[in-house]
């Protein structure tokens, strides 16, 4: 679950890390007040919307006063930055950039630990950095048993500064930081970027946080500020109704039964070129009711321009499932290709039933995988 800048940077400060106060404002009046209340010469107006990118979309704008601020304010709400709508700006006093760091917790499943990532060249081009020269970023892996104790935060620390009196700074903020993304059952704790001001201040000014989904019945404040996205939705729909919807933004819509099954089905669609719209895990039920259901959340993608259905038959029997396809789609009518592949328990007797109708059928996944990608290509 993502939240916003706004919400981070308070999480922050409840842990007494360096952050400015802040205004959140959802008009142009509201900025104004903000503006007269922080009492400063240079502010900054940002939008808050779940994704990065915002500088570059001129969502983060610098006013020396009101009237620059009236009309940044006006420009940035209801703009369009990637697809999100900007419906609210923070207000912040602007400081005096020395200097910019990239500092993160981060979850690793290769190591199976919290990484804390840090680079001396922090802002808006730190995914750059990382394409670039992955050398700038330095990982640290976390022991969980033993977490960030001294020795190790000024060990991070010295990464970044080299003197002293910042080093015990960062010391500090490393071990807060670390202990905000413990205690909040935190995916990513990222500040970036951490500051050194003109005036020698180390300030956290941009602030990112992700949660577990699964351990937020353990923070009811923090999921009360989940606000979903389309696809979101999309998703809390599906597992309302019994099966898993994962929305990836490919071309071939995916319908499976099995998790397992369905990432191999994803990696047969690369395989042969094409990209999956979607991972998809109907479970194992033949009952035409989910079909539809799951057929409806996938058409209901317009990116979709093939639909995939792999289904292995084990106590589920494929003639069961070929039924239950052919009573779905008597209800659904779509001219969006379909690939079917049946195979497991009365394989043969499933692909019998489904023989001259309008489906595409294949007999190894392969061949399904094959034929999905050019339909798609095609279609």
């Amino acid at each position: 679950m993502k939240i916003h800048e706004y919400q981070a940077r308070e999480l922050l400060a409840s842990y007494g890390l360096p952050v400015d106060k802040a205004y959140i404002c959802r008009n142009v009046d509201d900025a104004v007040r903000a503006y007269h209340e922080l009492d400063a010469p240079l502010v900054v107006v940002k939008a808050q919307v779940h994704t990065g990118g915002r500088g570059k979309a001129g969502g983060v704008k610098l006013a020396k006063d009101e009237i620059e601020l009236r009309q940044h304010a006006a420009n940035i709400l209801g703009m369009d930055i990637k697809g999100f709508i900007v419906d609210r700006v923070l207000v912040v006093k602007a400081v005096n950039i020395a200097s910019e760091y990239y500092v993160s917790y981060v979850i690793d499943r290769k190591s199976k630990s919290t990484i804390l990532m840090l680079s001396r060249e922090g802002g808006m081009d730190i995914e750059e950095v990382a394409h670039n020269t992955p050398e700038k970023i330095h990982k640290i892996v976390i022991d969980p048993l033993i977490g960030v104790p001294d020795y190790l935060a000024r060990e991070a620390a010295f990464k970044l500064f080299d003197d002293i009196k910042q080093v015990r700074e960062a010391t500090s903020i490393f071990q807060k930081l670390y202990k905000l993304f413990v205690d909040t059952d935190a995916s990513l704790a990222e500040i970036n970027p951490l500051v050194l001001t003109e005036e020698g201040q180390i300030k956290a000014i941009d602030a990112k946080m992700t949660f577990d989904d699964n351990a937020l019945y353990r923070h009811p404040k923090i999921a009360a500020l989940f606000e979903p996205t389309e696809e979101e939705k999309k998703e809390q729909n599906a597992k309302s109704k019994g099966f898993s919807y994962v929305h990836l933004g490919g071309a071939i819509g995916c319908m499976v039964n099995g998790a397992g099954l369905a990432m191999a089905t994803m990696d047969m669609i690369k395989l042969y070129g094409g990209e999956p719209a979607n991972f998809l895990d109907i479970g194992g039920s033949s009952n035409p009711t989910k079909v539809i259901e799951a057929m409806k959340l996938l058409l209901s993608d317009k990116n979709v321009k093939v639909v995939l259905i792999n289904i292995f038959g084990g106590i589920t029997r494929c003639d069961d499932v070929a039924r239950g396809l052919l009573e779905a789609f008597n209800q659904i009518k779509t001219d969006i290709p379909i690939v079917i592949r049946l195979t497991g328990t009365n394989e043969k007797e499933g692909r019998e039933l489904l023989q001259g109708t309008k489906f595409h059928l294949a007999e190894t996944m392969g061949e399904a995988g094959r034929k999905a990608v050019e339909l798609a290509v095609s279609y």
